[in-house]
């Protein structure tokens, strides 16, 4: 958590070296915690995987399919399928295009910083900011979850189940990958 500059709100008792499982555990029995759970996934998953479980994340706005995808899901999908500079300047590039009210941003958003840089090439002599992914990410599975809020509950176990299938090598789709 500290590496990605992410913090917890809710008091753990765990000590910092326990498991992801044990952490996850005592969130789930802890009232309030629910965006806790997602901020601790979006700063444990591998940058690949977090890039991913976001993109799923903004279908679960847009919608599935081609003719609802928006530039920056398109270019992070790709950079997810295939990580190369190509790919992560194309997402770059896609948060040019996007509107202020175009939530998926923050897919690209996760690949721009995907290795704690500004991009490739000459950016990478830059930093980004500390967890800037991983906040993409978690910012991502938020707006996916405020809009659904009318089932918060469920939408958020949709979210975290999502997460661990994808942290155990799952295409984060119920699917076998």
């Amino acid at each position: 958590m500290a590496k990605s500059n992410l913090t917890l709100d809710t008091k753990v008792t765990a000590p910092t070296s326990a498991p992801v499982d044990v952490v996850l555990k005592e969130l789930a029995e802890a009232e309030k915690s629910d965006i806790d759970m997602l901020r601790l996934l979006a700063a444990i998953l591998p940058v690949r995987e977090r890039v991913w479980w976001a993109c799923l994340a903004a279908r679960d706005i847009i919608g599935p399919g081609v003719e609802s995808e928006t530039p920056s899901v398109r270019a992070a999908e790709a950079w997810v399928f295939r990580p190369t500079d190509e790919n992560r300047e194309a997402a770059i590039v896609s948060l040019d295009q996007a509107t202020v009210k175009d939530l998926t941003r923050h897919c690209a958003m996760a690949v721009a910083y995907c290795d704690d840089t500004l991009g490739p090439g000459e950016m990478a002599e830059f930093p980004a900011p500390p967890g800037a992914s991983a906040l993409a990410a978690f910012s991502m599975n938020l707006e996916a979850l405020v809009a659904h809020r009318a089932d918060w509950d469920g939408h958020l176990h949709i979210l975290i189940d999502r997460a661990l299938d994808i942290a155990r090598g799952g295409n984060g789709k119920g699917e076998k990958a």
